[in-house]
């Protein structure tokens, strides 16, 4: 680090500031500036026909201003938009924005680019801030003002060009982050001056964080500020363009829109210059976590960064907020278990139940992912994690008290693979050690007679005959029981086998139709204190007991 070559940013001279007791209660007016912004920050820019289906994929989503690109910058840029005029792909309720600098031969192009199109934006801009003043212009304050001025002026005297368009004006004073904030209002009321000699419509005043360089409280001051400042702010919109230089474009347009503003311009994912420009999805879905309707549809995420991705050939990070491949999964172990008791929580209650699962800030259902990627096993998960997939993807909805000894087993296959389990890899390494065991017991041959009682006696009891094999040894059995399972476990007393109870046993059925069988969870307690889980499974309800018993005798730790 070089002592004294960085300075903090200079505070805004504010008091009793409000935003920050305000609240986000309704969305701004969002512009999308992806296929100017984001399009001039692609490594490869897009084509005319990619732009066309960018645009459609805009307006589907609910954008109602879009800008477009810079028409006399060029031919390309043109055609575009005369593509969209020409073959009536603009919706009556989008307007189209256009950049332009405040040359005139630049603005009678653009003019030209607008005919036939009902209405628009025409954006101008010049840069304000002191570094472009001092190393870009070499001009003085009341320069850079006048610039201002006569872009508009020029904008003006083009106004019969654009008969039968409605134009509203946006200006921005680029760089206006960087630039004192009272010069900013000042140069903002020329410009608005200047239009209100001909035009009555609410200007736009756009103030973009073209480098962000403070924390997102002094940017919310810097909007109060001039929201405060500008004269007659009811004829004014304010509008924001954040960028992300440090990492906070997010947070510094929320606080903006505290701060007082109306209008968001950002694109999708982020996508922009540098570090990008305000990521729109991430903002929006922020406010529909909180209860607050964004006006855009976002319901089928999957789907729009799919077509993103075709279109602008650029990856979307996992860990993008709400998009992102890994943001509803869960490899930590006491994530998963918060989120299946969650989950298990919200199948009992009404669908419009207030959403509050853990780790999870919204229904991934609401934006087209789906649970079953919610929770992803590895070395690092925990013991519900594996017995979550088991129950979402097989229906196997084993006792919480044996989660643990299949999270070890689970833990330990990761351990050995270093590497992520998929789902039938975790069904595979269950059905090994616990349904598929047939040594050192197995079942040669098992019957059941039924006995009834005596008359008038409910007593009713099964005799069990069987040949096992233990140890490579074959044994014919027998016994009585009060059931199947009874009475296997006394006729296995005529076997070496090491003498047990059964702790705890646990049965439900899985599958439907002719396709259902029983599953059965049986805990036994050996002679020498252990405790040992087994798993059985059989079209017969009394065989999967059974067959729960023998896993167990088999277990290996």
């Amino acid at each position: 680090m070089i002592k004294g070559k960085y300075r903090p940013f200079e505070p805004v001279p504010i008091t009793n500031r409000k935003w920050p007791d305000n609240v986000i209660t309704k969305a701004p007016t969002w512009v999308s500036v992806d296929l100017r912004d984001g399009n001039q920050a692609l490594i490869n820019p897009m084509g005319i026909d990619q732009k066309l289906a960018f645009f459609d994929l805009l307006v589907k989503l609910g954008f109602k201003e879009i800008e477009v690109g810079f028409p006399s910058a060029s031919d390309t840029e043109y055609n575009f938009l005369r593509r969209l005029i020409d073959e009536n792909r603009v919706p009556e309720d989008v307007t189209l924005q256009v950049l332009c600098q405040a040359r005139e031969h630049l603005v009678k192009k653009t003019f030209e680019s607008l005919k036939g199109l009902p209405k628009a934006i025409f954006h101008i801009y010049n840069s304000t801030s002191p570094a472009q003043r001092k190393y870009t212009f070499n001009m003085s304050k009341e320069q850079i003002k006048q610039l201002a001025v006569d872009g508009v002026a020029c904008v003006q005297d083009c106004l019969p060009m654009a008969s039968g368009t409605d134009i509203r004006l946006e200006y921005s004073p680029e760089s206006f982050s960087t630039t004192e904030i009272d010069y900013s209002v000042e140069v903002c009321e020329a410009v608005k001056e200047q239009w209100a000699k001909t035009c009555k419509d609410k200007i736009i005043l756009n103030l973009p964080t073209t480098v962000e360089c403070s924390t997102p409280n002094q940017f919310a001051d810097q909007i109060e500020y001039f929201c405060t400042h500008i004269s007659n702010r009811e004829n004014v919109i304010i509008s924001l363009h954040n960028h992300n230089d440090r990492g906070e474009g997010v947070a510094s347009c929320e606080l903006g829109l505290l701060a007082g503003a109306d209008r968001v311009e950002g694109t999708l994912f982020g996508n922009g210059e540098r570090t990008g420009n305000l990521d729109i999805v991430t903002v929006a879905l922020n406010m529909y976590s909180q209860g607050v309707d964004p006006e855009l549809d976002f319901s089928n995420i999957p789907a729009i960064a799919e077509e993103y991705q075709k279109l602008t050939d650029m990856p979307i990070h996992p860990r993008t907020p709400y998009v992102g491949d890994l943001v509803y999964t869960a490899f930590s172990g006491s994530h998963q278990d918060a989120i299946r008791k969650g989950m298990a929580a919200r199948t009992k209650m009404e669908n419009d139940a207030v959403w509050d699962v853990p780790y999870l800030p919204i229904d991934p259902h609401d934006i087209g992912r789906q649970y079953e990627g919610i929770i992803r096993i590895n070395s690092q998960s925990g013991k519900g994690g594996a017995a979550y997939i088991l129950e979402q993807d097989y229906g196997i909805s084993m006792p919480k008290a044996m989660h643990s000894a299949l999270g070890m087993v689970i833990k330990q296959a990761a351990d050995n693979a270093q590497r992520e389990l998929q789902s039938k890899e975790i069904y595979d390494i269950f059905a090994d050690r616990w349904l598929n065991t047939k040594s050192p017991l197995s079942i040669i041959d098992l019957a059941e007679t039924h006995i009834e009682g005596e008359r008038g006696s409910d007593k009713e009891e099964v005799m069990c005959r069987a040949t096992v094999e233990y140890n490579l040894k074959k044994y014919s059995i027998g016994a009585k029981g009060n059931g199947p399972l009874d009475a296997f476990v006394t006729a296995l007393q005529q076997t070496p086998l090491p003498r047990f109870n059964i702790t705890s046993f646990h049965e439900h059925s899985i599958g439907t139709g002719s396709d259902t069988s029983a599953i059965a969870y049986v805990q036994i307690t050996v002679e020498d204190g252990r405790q040992v889980w087994g798993v059985g499974k059989s079209s017969n309800v009394g065989r999967a007991g059974v067959a729960a018993v023998v896993s167990a005798l088999n277990f290996k730790e």
